[in-house]
């Protein structure tokens, strides 16, 4: 009796073993509810901001165009092999969580910033920072002032629903400084309060100010002073509960950065085909062996580079030299180069 029963037990073990290793075993993840619903839509929704030059905006013909933008193209990529089965949704920063965490859209691709509280309080993960920025102040300079700590008293415009509010109290407060806040949703009425002198100052990231600032009615009579009091990762943002769509979202980010490091653009990525680096033809889908484990076209970061570019022509494109903005790459440069952007093996 007791051999049978031992036996019994060691069958049933040995079943168990088999369906956790069954579960454990590598390339079998399965899609989860947002990758399910995005096939079953045929489209993926992307929050973006509202327009404006840079990070997201609509060209004359209706169709958006912008960092951020190329990046949900390349997700569109990711998942149906072409970059047009994308569907853009602003948002203001007062409804952008909330209407992720409801569901109306599948990724936030608005320059959110990725904190502790996001992440473990209101169920967000995030992908790689794809944009380091920070928070900085923009005066007119008939205040007189020339750094962040004389503006001890002033009056200072911030957007709601933003964490720039927290961040310039911090700064006023460790500065054992004063000043008066004045809460606003919309930024256009920043502007008006801002030009209208209800406000001395008017702090947000730094690049939103860069794009303010050229359209005050006399961008010379106004400067962002050099200080940044706070840091701004800019990543994506997707809801709890998917694990396949946030690795998803991972690799095709880092695959832009990658691209970048080993010097592979649009106009150069064909001649890489015949390249005998073992990390290249893995990368490009010659040796098809990543894109059958992540259950993607063998070829979908080749196509993605070949679409959109690697990172370094994004950001040029939508921010850099070539979209007459001029902004200069800083932080947001590859590691290789004195950056913070880095890409994990694509191995």
């Amino acid at each position: 009796m007791l051999k049978k029963l031992k036996a019994k037990l060691l069958g049933a073990v040995a079943a168990l073993s088999v369906g956790v290793g069954a579960l454990a075993a590598p390339g079998v993840a399965q899609a989860g509810p947002t990758i399910d619903a995005i096939q079953a839509r045929g489209t993926i929704k992307v929050g973006v901001g509202s327009p404006g030059p840079g990070f997201f905006n609509v060209d004359k013909s209706g169709r958006w165009e912008g960092f951020f933008v190329d990046f949900g193209r390349a997700l569109s990529i990711a998942l149906f092999n072409d970059p047009n089965k994308v569907e853009f949704i602003t948002s203001s920063p007062q409804q952008r969580l909330p209407a992720l965490q409801s569901g109306e859209f599948d990724i936030l691709l608005s320059g959110v910033t990725q904190t502790f509280t996001r992440s473990h309080q209101l169920g967000f993960h995030f992908g790689p920072v794809v944009f380091y920025d920070g928070q900085g102040l923009l005066v007119p300079k008939k205040l007189g002032v020339t750094k962040a700590t004389e503006l001890n008293g002033a009056t200072v415009c911030i957007q709601s629903g933003t964490t720039g509010e927290l961040n310039i109290a911090d700064f006023f407060r460790q500065n054992n400084a004063t000043f008066k806040p004045v809460v606003i949703e919309d930024t256009n009425e920043i502007r008006k309060a801002f030009t209208s002198g209800r406000c001395d100052v008017v702090t947000q990231d730094s690049t939103d100010l860069a794009f303010r600032r050229l359209q005050l009615p006399n961008p010379d009579d106004y400067i962002v002073l050099p200080e940044r009091i706070s840091k701004e990762p800019l990543a994506p943002a997707v809801r709890w509960g998917d694990d396949r769509w946030l690795e998803v979202v991972n690799w095709v980010v880092y695959a832009t950065l990658q691209a970048e490091e080993l010097g592979i653009t649009k106009e150069n990525v064909d001649s890489f085909l015949t390249s005998e680096n073992p990390t290249i033809r893995r990368f490009l889908g010659v040796d098809p062996a990543l894109g059958q484990a992540a259950k993607l076209d063998p070829k979908v970061f080749y196509t993605i580079i070949k679409t959109v570019g690697n990172y370094g022509e994004i950001f040029d494109r939508s921010l850099g030299k070539a979209s007459g903005l001029g902004f200069e790459r800083g932080f947001n440069q590859s590691w290789t180069k004195g950056g913070l952007l880095y890409a994990p093996p694509f191995r």
